[in-house]
């Protein structure tokens, strides 16, 4: 099923966060968040959240997310472990992704066709490219280190395309 979020026709600004391994709220994450989103329109957390009390951190922002199996039972059972829904037009898959990272490109996209932007966590590393028509996007993680060099989020922006960008923080 394909959710669909109906905005008037405006340039729409996305946060997207993922891997933050946090079981509660934490201010430093709550300050990074309230720099780099405070004018985002929602905000997309790409699992590992681990806990709903990281919720507090976004504030009265909309939130739409996705778990997997380190999430405790309260994320699990709120959210699924994909989403689909349009924006615009744009039709967004938000997932996790398992496994190896080597190839995680290919093992997520090759179950859902017919999306413009897929938007995945799991590596740690940030990334922001097409393969064809669909933009691959993964912000990082906010909080760990051991496997980038820096802690990244990122910002994806609709207009009449989508663009994105990582934000080292």
């Amino acid at each position: 099923m394909i959710y669909k979020l109906i905005m008037e026709d405006k340039k729409i600004k996305i946060g997207v966060i993922s891997d933050t391994h946090l079981t509660d709220y934490d201010d430093k994450m709550r300050r990074s968040v309230a720099e780099h989103f405070r004018d985002v329109d929602m905000i997309l957390h790409a699992g590992d959240m681990v806990d709903l009390r990281v919720l507090k951190i976004f504030g009265e922002k909309e939130v739409k997310a996705v778990c997997v199996n380190i999430d405790n039972y309260s994320v699990r059972e709120k959210y699924p472990e994909h989403l689909l829904f349009e924006i615009k037009g744009i039709k967004f898959l938000l997932i996790h992704g398992w496994g190896s990272p080597w190839g995680i490109e290919d093992k997520i996209s090759d179950g859902f066709k017919n999306v413009d932007c897929i938007v995945y966590g799991h590596t740690h590393k940030p990334a922001n490219h097409k393969k064809g028509k669909v933009l691959f996007f993964n912000p990082g993680s906010a909080v760990d280190r051991y496997f980038a060099s820096s802690r990244t989020i990122g910002i994806l922006e609709i207009d009449k395309g989508i663009e994105g960008r990582i934000i080292k923080i």
